[in-house]
């Protein structure tokens, strides 16, 4: 239970932890100092140690007994490039990286339920405890997985867990299905022919074609997809000409964005329209559009079973509630990655409010210390529910 799982003592130390790693950041497979602190503790708890997947990634490896199955359990360590406003005492020392997505508390909570597990974990079987780099768009737990992860670390199941503001920290949210959408990027280059802004006729006015292709766009998710299956497509970025020379109609325009769906048929979709509106409009338009799709992040989909096993450990250990019908995100996860050829879970735990407005990947957010207990107590909880039914279902 939650009570046996921290310490006042053993909060403390956690809490500490969780302020250094907030004070020092690090981007994505540049883990360096976060990983030798998550390998010395695991290692002081008496786990195996693996280092060097997807460079800074870590396994910790702790095995009980002589039956029961083997379980995954990850947490993100990777920090956003992008400066921390709120004045805090442990406040980022490092201009322009923040952990403006609470992965110093996802790798604070891992390591609690590492040390707790080793010195008083009542399981059957083998949890690997992955802490992985490079979340933050920049695939790490899709190279954890190409280097051989579960080759060498092979899993039953595999379990996320996410802060989410808005939540109390004593409540978790635990939803069977989809939890995040796809997350992929496009580029489109629409090709014509510059001239002179004062002579339109002697040219092909790619900015005008550009115009009409983001107008159009829209209508993928308003006219073409599914209305019962969610989808998003937006355009995030326009380049084109030179401010300075506002009397060029330019050659080309470069128009880049993102799209989510949290199905494989749906993501199909995405990408062949965006595609097909692009050459459209720039044959309308007697140009030439050139077209790419960049399949980033896959959805992430609960599994049923998987799901129900980390719901019954949720109720055990949140005071607050467990809530089971809370919406799907259309941010992305790379845990995607983790649970396709595996079962797999990602749940939600309470972070409090979002003090003035401050949402994951905001210059004010914190993670909120408040929720280490809770998050702690679920992994335990959910390692001695999963392993135990193990190794019952091999008897």
């Amino acid at each position: 239970m939650l009570s046996d799982a921290l310490t006042d003592d053993e909060l403390a130390f956690l809490t500490a932890i969780r302020r250094d790693l907030h004070a020092h950041p690090e981007l994505g497979f540049e883990e360096e100092r976060t990983s030798d602190i998550v390998a010395r503790i695991l290692t002081e708890a008496g786990l195996s140690v693996h280092r060097g997947l997807a460079k800074t990634g870590v396994v910790g490896t702790l095995s009980r007994g002589t039956d029961g199955g083997t379980i995954a359990l990850r947490a993100d360590m990777d920090a956003l490039a992008m400066p921390e406003a709120a004045d805090r005492a442990h406040k980022s020392t490092l201009d322009g990286k923040m952990h403006a997505c609470g992965h110093d508390g996802h790798t604070t909570m891992l390591l609690g339920a590492a040390r707790h597990l080793a010195r008083a974990g009542d399981f059957s079987g083998t949890v690997h405890f992955i802490f992985q780099p490079a979340e933050e768009g920049r695939g790490g737990a899709r190279r954890m997985v190409e280097e051989g992860l579960f080759d060498r670390f092979p899993s039953d199941a595999v379990f996320g867990m996410h802060n989410m503001p808005g939540l109390a920290t004593d409540e978790m949210a635990v939803v069977a299905g989809p939890q995040l959408a796809s997350s992929d990027s496009w580029m489109v280059t629409m090709r014509g022919v510059g001239t002179h802004g004062a002579k339109p006729h002697l040219g092909r006015d790619a900015v005008t074609a550009t115009g009409h292709f983001l107008s159009a766009l829209q209508t993928i998710t308003g006219r073409v997809i599914d209305p019962l299956q969610p989808s998003v497509v937006s355009a995030c970025s326009v380049h084109a000409g030179d401010p300075e020379a506002l009397n060029v109609i330019p050659d080309f325009v470069e128009i880049g964005g993102t799209a989510r769906a949290y199905s494989p048929e749906v993501r199909d979709q995405l990408e062949a329209e965006i595609g097909r509106l692009a050459d459209g409009v720039a044959r309308t338009f007697g140009i030439q559009a050139d077209y790419r799709y960049i399949r980033r992040i896959p959805p992430v989909i609960n599994h049923p079973d998987t799901t129900a096993r980390a719901l019954a450990a949720a109720r055990d250990v949140c005071p607050g509630g467990v809530r089971t019908d809370f919406a799907p995100s259309t941010a992305g996860d790379d845990f995607a990655f983790l649970s396709q050829d595996i079962p797999g879970a990602y749940v939600w735990l309470g972070n409090g409010p979002a003090v003035d407005g401050a949402l994951h990947h905001n210059t004010g957010y914190d993670f909120n210390d408040e929720a280490i207990a809770t998050g702690v107590g679920f992994w335990v909880r959910l390692v001695e529910r999963q392993l135990a039914a193990n190794a019952e279902n091999q008897t």
